[in-house]
Formats: C-alpha cells, sequence, structure tokens
C-alpha cells in the first residue's frame, strides 16, 4: 500500500482513481477544482480530499494527475498551490495528461531540481477502459522511476511500458492519436460507401472485420456509427486538442502529417455541425449531411 494523491477527477480520472482504492488497496486522496466532484469520489470510495493540489500533495508518495491540457498541468504543478512545491524528496509525480511532450520536459527538470521524480503517462482505452481498469499506459521518465512507479500504475492498466525518456509517452500518444486520426476517416468512408453500395453495414463488417481490415474501431464503433449514434465516447473536441498536439510536435520534428491535417479539418466541419461533443466516430456524419 501507498499514499497517493489524484489530482483531476473528470471521465477518466474519477474511475483511475477508484481502481487505486479498489485494486490497490492504496490510501488515496483527490484533488478537484470542482469540489462536489472530489466529494462524490470520496463518497463512493472512502478516501480523503483535499481542497488545492499542494494540500493534496503532501506527504504522498505518489502524484497523480490526469487534467485537461499543458495549461490546466501546469496549473495544478508549479501554480498558486500546485503540488510540486510540496511534493516531498523521492517522491513520484505521474502525469496522465494527455499533453505536450514540451510540457513533460519542463516537469520533469522541474521534479529532478526539486528532488522527486517525475513520468509522463497518457493513457489510451477511453472512458471504457477507465471504468474497466484495462488502460494502455504509456510512459517516459528514468527507468528506476517508472519501476517504482508501474506497481500502481497496474491498478487500472492492462498494458504499461517505458519508451524512453521524459516526453517519450506524450510522443507515442502522439502516435497513437494520428494513427486512430487515419482509421476513423477510413472506416466512415468504408461504411459511406457500402451504404451507397445498397449493402447490408453490418454483413459487411462481420466479414472483414474478420480480415485483415479489422480494428478496434471497426468492432466497437461500426454499429453506432451505422445507426448515426454519437452522443458518447471521445469528443471531437478533445481528438482535436490531441491532433493539434501532434501537428505541432511535427512542425518541430520534420514529420510529414497530410492525413492527420485532413482529418482535424474535417473534424473542424464536424464542430460546424454541432458535433464538438459526438464521439470521433461521428466523421461519418460529415458524408452523409
Amino acid at each position: 500500500m501507498a499514499k497517493v494523491a489524484f489530482l483531476g477527477l473528470g471521465v477518466m480520472g474519477f474511475p483511475m482513481a477508484g481502481h487505486l482504492v479498489k485494486k490497490g488497496g492504496h490510501e488515496v486522496t483527490v484533488y478537484n477544482r470542482t469540489p462536489a466532484k472530489a466529494k462524490a469520489w470520496a463518497d463512493q470510495f472512502g478516501g480523503k480530499t483535499a481542497a488545492t493540489p499542494a494540500e493534496a500533495a503532501t506527504g504522498q508518495d505518489f502524484v497523480m494527475a490526469c487534467v485537461g491540457n499543458d495549461n490546466d498541468l501546469r496549473s495544478v504543478t508549479l501554480g498558486p498551490d500546485g503540488a510540486f512545491a510540496a511534493m516531498k524528496a523521492g517522491a513520484l509525480f505521474v502525469d496522465h495528461t494527455t499533453a505536450s511532450a514540451e510540457v513533460a520536459r519542463e516537469l520533469d527538470a522541474a521534479a529532478v531540481k526539486a528532488g522527486f521524480g517525475f513520468i509522463d503517462a497518457p493513457v489510451s482505452g477511453g472512458q471504457a477502459g477507465a471504468e474497466n481498469g484495462v488502460l494502455t499506459v504509456m510512459c517516459g521518465g528514468d527507468p528506476a522511476a517508472y519501476a517504482r512507479a508501474e506497481p500502481v500504475i497496474a491498478s487500472y492498466a492492462r498494458m504499461c511500458k517505458l519508451l524512453g525518456p521524459a516526453g517519450s509517452g506524450q510522443l507515442t500518444k502522439m502516435v497513437n492519436q494520428i494513427c486512430i486520426a487515419g482509421l476513423v476517416q477510413g472506416l466512415s468512408e468504408g461504411i459511406h460507401f457500402a451504404k451507397k453500395a445498397g449493402l447490408d453495414v453490418n454483413a459487411v463488417i462481420d466479414t472483414i472485420s474478420k480480415g485483415a481490415a479489422q480494428s478496434w474501431q471497426m468492432e466497437n464503433r461500426h454499429k453506432t456509427m451505422n445507426d448515426g449514434k454519437y452522443d458518447f465516447g471521445f469528443a471531437v473536441e478533445w481528438m482535436r486538442k490531441d491532433l493539434s498536439i501532434c501537428l505541432a510536435e511535427s512542425r518541430r520534428n520534420g514529420a510529414s502529417l497530410p492525413v492527420t491535417a485532413l482529418v482535424d479539418a474535417f473534424y473542424a466541419e464536424v464542430e460546424k455541425l454541432g458535433g464538438r461533443r459526438w464521439d470521433t466516430s461521428s466523421l461519418l456524419a460529415r458524408l452523409e449531411r
């Protein structure tokens, strides 16, 4: 058992923090900028709440975070009442936010200077993966720090791997999102084509999903896409945030991402249709408007 703080109780953080109690048996203190959300979590899982990130981090062995973006992350770490000023020497900060590699390296340097560890550890698997404790976690940082974090992360992960130094987890998450963007667009076009051709979409997918075209998106999203249902899942506005990080990094490292840029533009069109909070599979709605 470890003493753990968890900062950020959104659709991902709320169940992740819960698994630290239920599966890991850890002593958990949570912080959320909306105190009512923290109270609801404590009522459900029996942990403690804190009024600020610094209060949550005080005396903890591990501090985990899952917030919105780079600015949110800097706020809960380096801002007034941020966690970094309160963390004890030898503690470890694990960041599950999908953010830039740049901020990961920045926070890693600040952590090392202050005498504690830092791991960037963005996740994949969506809300269902978080609720079921089967997330994929992509990590960057010092190997010794990672070895300490891995058993704690295991409370909500089925796959966890160190990919390299600080920032490597975020870079790997960018690869993940680049691949998903292209897959969803291809699946949308395939379903759209099947409909126009007069085929039974479910029968088509049942057949081709047993071959080389198979993907998680195909298996888990084709039925709702065929029914035009998008009011769930990973929101378009969140995907656009992630793709903006990918495209910014590509401008730094020289990678060419023409399909990613095109799909991001398609998602902008979906937003104009009123789909900011629709699931990312709503790319099909753009083709059928």
